[in-house]
């Protein structure tokens, strides 16, 4: 691998790759080594308190509602930012990796907004992070059309989607870049190189850098965004408050602190979303060690059960009280060719989508562009002309720390089938994720990162409270493990079994997309063979 120095700030670890000069820039990596010598020291001050608070709690320390921030929820003048050009109206949004197709689908798909995922649908391989810059600075510049070696077009239409980004979590690094010494944080890289490149670009089309922020676990986290986009408007020029940011609430201890975190975002924010794999992640990997909080298969945990409906209309309560935006789950089926099938499959989106736009959410996601005209249909069912139902501002809800962790109402131990189905997608999604693929569907799904946390720490929790014993789970990995090699030939499955084996069957949850060694020397060598 070879070591380039092309700033005094960053250094890029890593071969040059096809158009990688267009933005890795010297000024550009230039902007990103300024974000990161002013705000590293507090990531990792906060990465610190992230491991903190886990102790805390596993020692029985109660989580609720932050006293120290009583008067924030309890003023009742503050709003956020109104809406930016194109984010008005957010009724359908569509999700997917930065790839040059997804892009073209994507914009053409007819949805609101598209959001370009280079955190849980991107495989951090250096030309899928670098790749993802070019294709959104294609896109913008209108330079995206293709055709396929099949001879199958992708062309831009006329009306496209609004870009929104999501970089990387804080927690992640991108070792591909080195400052000072040290791995580059991940977020910053995918921000700041996008920033530089598109926000002017963006703002001259007529629309703005909009971003989804994932991951965050408290308003400090929130704050140390709102202050990375004030010092990236400064330093490129750009007026203050042009950014919007819509967080993702997919921690539990986020869950408590959602008028925070609006509110120190409240110049930068577009509302919240409601994450909700890896919201159920999040609860294990933070209560897995309590027996009231065993969740049964993940099919049966749905939006419907108490905690997560007090979650969602807690959500949307919150935003309009504030005057953000509410933004639905992810519907991740994919259409394919059998009709009785997606016929099933339609209707449980369907359903999903009626509950939330009855909930008062201003739009939704949806992981395939055959989705998009059955979120539009709901949506424009229950708002008709207006853009959004800001007006709701859900008075009625009451919502309790209690209600937020009533786990217990659905616990209980999985089936063999749920058992079987979490490891046979944990194993395909880490197949995929070697090959570089960040999004791959599975059984009719869309699955990601987080459906791949899920379902592994589902397991690992499982094993701990002895609801399911070792050897039923060495049986059923055997099994799926030949079923993996004879279903994907090129699968390096000695990789892929160990990987899961560390993941999913350790004495202790360790945390699979960080950047743990195991994970990086097996990223590097998949590079290296491609």
């Amino acid at each position: 691998m070879s070591t380039t120095s092309l700033t005094h700030h960053v250094r890029v670890l890593a071969a040059a790759g096809h158009r990688h000069d267009e933005i890795l820039t010297p000024a550009a990596l230039d902007f990103v080594g300024r974000l990161v010598e002013a705000f590293e020291p507090r990531r990792r001050d906060l990465m610190k308190e992230r491991r903190r608070q886990v102790l805390r709690l596993a020692s029985g320390s109660p989580l609720g509602f932050p006293m120290v921030t009583a008067s924030v929820r309890d003023d009742p003048t503050w709003r956020v930012a109104p809406p930016a050009p194109g984010l008005t109206d957010r009724r359908v949004e569509i999700t997917g990796p930065p790839d040059r197709r997804m892009a073209v689908n994507a914009l053409n798909s007819g949805a609101q907004v598209w959001m370009a995922d280079f955190e849980d649908a991107t495989a951090p391989l250096w030309d899928n992070v670098i790749g993802g810059q070019l294709t959104l600075l294609d896109a913008i510049e209108r330079r995206i059309d293709f055709t396929t070696p099949e001879g199958k077009e992708y062309r831009l239409g006329d009306r496209l989607a609004t870009i929104m980004v999501r970089p990387r979590g804080w927690h992640l690094d991108e070792e591909h870049l080195e400052c000072d010494g040290r791995p580059v944080p991940a977020a910053l890289v995918d921000f700041g190189l996008y920033f530089f490149h598109c926000a002017q670009r963006q703002i001259d089309a007529g629309h703005g850098p909009y971003f989804y922020l994932p991951k965050l676990e408290n308003r400090y986290e929130a704050r140390l965004w709102n202050e990375v986009f004030v010092l990236a408007q400064e330093l490129l020029g750009i007026p203050h408050g042009t950014i919007r940011a819509t967080v993702l609430i997919e921690t539990i201890t986020a869950a408590f602190e959602m008028e925070e975190i609006l509110y120190e975002l409240r110049e930068h924010s577009s509302g919240l979303n409601a994450g909700r794999w890896d919201y159920l992640f999040s609860l294990i990997k933070t209560f897995g060690h309590r027996t009231d909080f065993l969740l049964p298969d993940r099919a049966k945990v749905t939006m419907t059960a108490p905690f997560m409906r007090a979650y969602t209309e807690l959500l949307v309560r919150t935003c309009h009280k504030r005057g953000a935006h509410a933004i639905g789950g992810m519907s991740a089926q994919v259409p394919g060719k059998d009709p009785a099938a997606n016929e099933a499959a339609l209707a449980k989106v369907r359903l999903d989508k009626e509950r939330e736009a009855e909930d008062g959410f201003d739009g939704s996601w949806v992981a395939h562009p055959g989705l998009v005209p059955v979120c539009r249909d709901v949506f424009d069912a229950v708002l008709e002309d207006r853009p959004h139902q800001l007006d709701r501002t859900r008075d009625d809800v009451e919502v309790t720390p209690a209600d937020l962790l009533s786990v217990r109402r659905i616990s209980g131990p999985p089936t063999p089938e749920g058992l079987r189905t979490n490891i046979a997608v944990a194993l395909r999604y880490f197949a995929a994720w070697l090959r570089g693929q960040g999004a791959v569907a599975i059984d009719g799904l869309m699955e990601d990162a987080a459906t791949a946390e899920i379902a592994r720490v589902q397991i690992w929790q499982w094993l701990r409270h002895r609801v399911i014993d070792r050897e039923t789970v060495e049986e059923i990995l055997d099994d799926e493990t030949v079923a993996l090699g004879a279903e994907y030939p090129w699968a390096p499955v000695d990789d892929i079994r160990a990987l899961f084996e560390r993941t999913a069957l350790a004495g202790e949850l360790p945390l699979f997309f960080t950047p743990d060694a195991y994970s990086r020397h097996l990223v590097r060598r998949t590079e290296a063979q491609a």
